[in-house]
C-alpha cells in the first residue's frame, strides 16, 4: 500500500510543481520552468486535443480530483475494520452516561 501512495502521489507532486513554478515563471534558471514553455505546453497538448489550452488545467485537476478520491476509497475499504473500531471507540467516549445526566444538564424549570 506504501508504494501505492507513492506512485499516486510522485506523479502529483511533479506536475503540480511544475505547473505551478512554470505558471509564475519561476525558472532558477532551468529553462523547463519558464513561462514560455508551460504556455508551448498547453499549447501542444490544446491542439492534440483539439481543445483551447486555457481549459486544460482545470480538466486535469478534475482528473486528479476524481483519481484521488478513488485512491481514497480504496485506502478506506481496505482500513474499513479499523476505521469502525475508531469510530466506535470515540463515540463511546463522547457519549458516557455520566455526562448525560449531570446536575448542570438537567432543567430547572418547574
Amino acid at each position: 500500500m506504501k508504494w501505492f501512495l507513492i506512485f499516486w502521489a510522485g506523479p502529483i507532486v511533479f506536475l503540480g510543481g511544475w505547473y505551478w513554478l512554470s505558471y509564475y515563471d519561476m525558472s532558477f534558471g532551468i529553462f523547463m520552468f519558464t513561462r514560455q514553455v508551460h504556455d508551448l505546453t498547453f499549447e501542444l497538448y490544446g491542439k492534440a486535443l483539439g481543445i483551447p489550452p486555457e481549459t486544460i488545467p482545470p480538466l486535469v485537476a478534475r482528473a486528479i480530483a476524481v483519481d484521488s478520491l478513488v485512491v481514497f476509497a480504496i485506502l478506506g475499504l481496505r482500513k474499513r475494520k479499523s476505521i469502525i473500531a475508531w469510530w466506535k471507540a470515540r463515540q463511546a467516549l463522547n457519549s458516557s452516561p455520566s455526562d448525560l445526566a449531570s446536575k448542570e444538564s438537567l432543567s430547572s424549570a418547574p
